[in-house]
Formats: structure tokens, sequence, C-alpha cells
């Protein structure tokens, strides 16, 4: 029986979300698996990972084939890293103690750029709010500005009105009385 390590979709339409598993090859996609390794989900940014790194490498060690992205998603998680360091211990090329040093030093190297990359994610998010904001306000202070016009017209023609109606006599006595004078 040939194993893959392959991704099994769930979720719903529009919003995958994966289990990373191993399965006998001739299983459906997402039929009957051996082992869970793991979790993907792509509709975050930075897609979220979450992999049994050990369980990993000993599905590897015992001859489990990855598909393309199950590859990837492990590459990404230093699972085929630990893999290889493996095959260099049982060869005699390395230590456990070097072995585990490299794989250390990777991972906090790894950590770094995570960090990084959502830093400067969140950094041009709050950018791309900020210059929206000023468009806004650029826009609104437009059509304030456009509206000033109108208002100050309003503003004179209700002043002329008032004039008008307190010029105009009160009663038809008091017109007759202005008239006779």
């Amino acid at each position: 029986m040939s194993v893959k390590i392959r991704l099994q979709r769930h979720g719903k339409k529009g919003k995958p979300f994966y289990w990373i598993v191993a399965a006998d090859a001739r299983a459906k996609r997402d039929g009957k698996y051996l082992e869970k390794l793991g979790t993907y989900n792509p509709n975050v940014n930075p897609a979220e990972i979450n992999l049994n790194i050990d369980l990993a490498v000993a599905w590897l060690q015992n001859g489990a084939q990855p598909t393309d992205t199950a590859k990837n998603i492990l590459s990404y998680k230093g699972a085929m890293l630990k893999n290889h360091l493996v095959g260099g211990i049982r060869k005699g090329a390395l230590t456990q103690e070097q072995a585990d040093a490299k794989f250390a030093a990777w991972l906090e190297e790894k950590a770094a750029k995570i960090s990084d990359k959502e830093a400067g994610l969140s950094k041009a998010q709050s950018e791309s709010k900020a210059a929206a904001l000023a468009a806004e306000k650029a826009v609104n202070e437009a059509r304030i500005e456009a509206a000033k016009p109108v208002v100050e017209e309003e503003v004179v023609e209700e002043v002329v009105a008032e004039a008008e109606t307190e010029a105009a006599p009160e009663t038809i006595d008091e017109a007759a009385e202005k008239a006779a004078e």
C-alpha cells in the first residue's frame, strides 16, 4: 500500500479549510485516511498552518510521498528539513545535538520572517486606512465648499424677503395713511 501525505478539503463553498492527512493513495480525496497530521487555513493572511512535525517526519521516514501542495506546506513548517537532518543522523554525518541546533536556528529565522511579514501587512493595512480617510475628508470638504454658495444665496434671499415684509405696510389703513402723507 502506498501512502500519500495530502490535503483533505473541509469548510464551505468559497471558504476552504484543509486537513493534512496521511492516506492510502487509492482512497478518495475526502475519504478514509490513516492519520491526521495537521490543518491548513488559506483564508487568512498569512495562511494558518498547524502541523505535528514529528508525526509528519515519521510518515516521511516510513516512505509516505507528499503531494506538491503538501510538500510545500511541509517545507514551510520545517518537516522536510527535519526529515533531511534525521537522514543525516542515521548516516552518521551529524549528531542529534547538531541537528537539533540547526533546526532550532532555522525555526528562529523562519519566525522572524513571519513576524516581519505580519508587521508589513499591518503597516500596509493602516496606511491604506489612513489614505482612505484622507481621501474621504477631501471629498467631504469639497462637498462643503460646493454647498456654501447655495447656502449663502438662500440666506441673502431670506434677508431680502424679510426686509420687504418689514417695509410692506401691515394693514390697508396704514397704507392709506402713508399715501396721504
